[in-house]
């Protein structure tokens, strides 16, 4: 198993700058690497995650850090429903190496197991949803979230065999560079992913104070693109261009990174990362 490195943090943290005494929205929890920094750099830390398993974890860090850090165990679209203000949101979006790591929760095709892929342990399986999704339902999943090209044929593969474990769906996908997009593209379809992002972003500049930044961890182009399109939504002015009455971007774009070679060698599994940040003007 590998270990669990926070991916372009030492980038998060130069883009936030001095967060002591700063509130902080930790959108992923995770292993709590992010929070964990924040939070021994003096900030006051909020942090979500819908995957019980990460309870554990975060009980610690609340018998070390007290009323700094609170966790919420719900998804981070949630955030929504809070009436509070943020110096900086940030979100490392895409599964977490505990979740890719965990045999059990059927997220890898390395390891035989039941085909489950649950960010959370609430709602029906990927199994379950064979049942539910028909062959035109699974085509549109794979091409939207894997752009697979032979969608179709694994589409009726999947109805046909009715696969229950993880191995079992690997093995009906001819083409192994195939197989990684097809585990991601269930994986986000049943667990909403790109849904829950989008209803978090819409959530942020509400909870952003002027000032304050929010930063975004992207690892795979269709997160990324939603990311994207919504900061240049942010950082552009809005109205008709050919009046005097445009209204000036309520947010400034921060330089787009990627990892450096010595993190990638590092941690190979931050090589797909993109960093995306904005500030929040007024």
């Amino acid at each position: 198993m590998m270990k669990h490195i926070p991916v372009m943090l030492d980038n998060v943290m130069s883009c936030l700058g001095d967060i002591s005494g700063c509130r902080v929205l930790d959108a992923t929890f995770g292993a709590g690497g992010y929070s964990r920094k924040f939070l021994e750099s003096g900030a006051m830390v909020t942090a979500f995650d819908r995957d019980p398993n990460v309870a554990f974890d975060a009980d610690k860090f609340a018998n070390e850090f007290g009323n700094r850090f609170r966790f919420i165990a719900k998804p981070f679209s949630k955030m929504s429903e809070l009436d509070e203000k943020f110096d900086a949101i940030v979100f490392d979006l895409g599964i977490s190496s505990m979740q890719i790591d965990n045999p059990e929760r059927g997220f890898s095709f390395r390891a035989d197991a039941p085909l489950d892929m649950r960010m959370s342990v609430d709602g029906p399986t990927v199994r379950d949803m064979f049942e539910q999704w028909s062959v035109a339902d699974i085509v549109k999943i794979l091409r939207d979230f894997g752009d697979i090209k032979p969608a179709v044929a694994i589409a009726k593969a999947i109805k046909q065999q009715m696969p229950q474990t993880t191995f079992e769906l690997r093995d009906l996908v001819h083409n192994p560079r195939d197989v990684a997009p097809v585990f991601q593209a269930l994986r986000i379809a049943l667990n909403d992913e790109i849904g829950e992002i989008s209803r978090a972003l819409n959530a942020v500049p509400g909870l952003l104070d002027i000032g304050g930044r929010c930063m975004c961890v992207t690892f795979h182009s269709i997160e990324d693109r939603i990311v994207k399109n919504t900061f240049r939504d942010w950082t552009s002015p809005h109205g008709d261009p050919h009046l005097p009455s445009l209204t000036p971007p309520q947010f400034k774009l921060l330089r787009a990174q990627t990892p450096s070679g010595d993190e990638i060698q590092r941690n190979p599994r931050a090589r797909s990362a993109h960093l995306r940040g904005v500030v929040k003007s007024y």
